[in-house]
């Protein structure tokens, strides 16, 4: 492996952790837990470098409820 492929392989796994990231925030914005110290919880654990957005998606995006939106 060449110093370029590596770069290459690194620069892709930061920038894949950080859009799963973002996505796992925005997620928890969208939702409404049973209280503010489980969502604050959770923002926590989402933020972790390259693993909490994992811990997020399978332990934590199914405890949430999506917030409803209507628009009048």
């Amino acid at each position: 492996m060449t110093p370029k492929e590596l770069i290459l392989y690194v620069l892709l796994i930061v920038g894949l952790s950080f859009v799963l990231t973002m996505l796992a925030l925005i997620d928890l914005l969208k939702k409404d837990f049973s209280t503010p110290k489980e969502k604050f919880v959770w923002h926590l654990v989402a933020i972790v470098p390259v693993i909490g957005w994992l811990f997020y998606f399978a332990l934590g995006a199914k405890k949430g409820t999506r917030k409803n939106f209507d628009s009048k």
